[in-house]
């Protein structure tokens, strides 16, 4: 495998540093950001568990000048992710030019265009010997193609590199709730690009969403989904992701995932906001496992999702290899972490 070269003054994949998650978020007078008092429910403490390919990826990762979402989110699920050789990069610099009141990533003015990335974000994946990749990225409206070329160009750069590597990529929607039109010629890129699977996250639900999205539209979110879904061909997977206890009903979640399969989304992950700062919204409640086996049992048998991974500690990328793999939309290769025996 080759070493990652990084071009002198280049930005790093990811930053996500301590410091710049806690000035994201949003934090107005109409907002409730209060902290919730007491402790946290027992299923929601993680327990470490590194195995061999855990420890390696962590080694490897040490040599390489970038960072994943996986780690300076501190995401609870890294130990099985990184076991399972899967990881997520954010690209497009260090800034978001949107403001969503759950967010850990900072919103600000993107300082330059970083067109050397997709080439590093694929060395970076051949480096780690990774099996998946997702690759998600901050909203960038000052670009004209809302950064969808380095969407595709990613997509391009790691199939040239390692072709049998699954890849998910995760952007914004490219201003399609502004202009459809210039969403659609942006979407036509990455769609061009053939992902294994493409997500957009919708979040919340209806009633919740011009607090938590503010700079997102619902019924947008869900033809720039459907607009997806009519244009990537049917071996692609199109994914969502919901996030429960900002202040939604058991009810409203269930309404929101039959707009998503309306939509044609087939694979959807919900999981349980944590606030991350005072300076974000407010949690609103614990929700029980039940409550998400509930979900996934009613998703996969009532509606007809091809995958719902649905619990407290899921996140939009978690289990992202098992979720292509049950949408029929990507497998792994002989000797990759689940693949079929030869």
């Amino acid at each position: 495998m080759t070493e990652p070269v990084v071009p002198p003054g280049a930005r790093r994949l990811a930053v996500l540093t301590p410091e710049r998650r806690q000035r994201a978020g949003v934090a107005r007078s109409s907002v409730d950001t209060a902290r919730k008092q007491g402790r946290k429910p027992e299923w929601l403490k993680v327990r470490a568990a590194s195995g061999e390919n855990f420890r390696d990826v962590t080694r490897l990762m040490e040599g390489l000048e970038l960072n994943t979402v996986c780690a300076q989110a501190a995401c609870p699920n890294i130990y099985e992710c990184w076991e399972l050789r899967e990881a997520t990069f954010l690209i497009g610099g260090e800034d978001c030019t949107r403001r969503c009141g759950f967010c850990q990533i900072k919103t600000g003015k993107p300082d330059g265009y970083d067109t050397d990335e997709p080439r590093r974000v694929a060395e970076a994946v051949e480096h780690l010997g990774l099996r998946f990749a997702v690759i998600t990225m901050v909203a960038r409206d000052d670009l004209g193609d809302g950064g969808a070329w380095l969407v595709a160009e990613s997509i391009r750069q790691i199939r040239s590199h390692t072709p049998a590597v699954g890849i998910e990529v995760l952007p914004s929607d490219f201003g399609y709730g502004r202009d459809p039109a210039a969403g659609r010629r942006a979407l036509e890129q990455v769609v061009r690009a053939r992902p294994d699977v493409f997500a957009f996250n919708l979040e919340t639900t209806r009633r919740l969403f011009a607090v938590a999205r503010p700079a997102f539209d619902y019924d947008r979110g869900l033809e720039f989904l459907a607009l997806a879904r009519e244009l990537l061909p049917a071996t692609t997977a199109v994914k969502s992701n919901l996030i429960a206890g900002m202040g939604e009903t058991d009810d409203e979640l269930r309404e929101c995932m039959r707009d998503l399969r309306a939509a044609g989304v087939d694979t959807l992950t919900i999981g349980q906001y944590l606030q991350p700062s005072e300076q974000h919204l407010a949690l609103d409640r614990y929700v029980p496992p039940e409550t998400f086996t509930a979900l996934r049992t009613y998703g996969e048998h009532e509606l007809g999702f091809a995958h719902v991974e649905a619990g407290p500690m899921v996140r939009s990328s978690y289990h992202a290899g098992q979720q292509a793999i049950d949408a029929e939309a990507w497998s792994p290769s002989a000797g990759q972490p689940g693949a079929a025996p030869a």
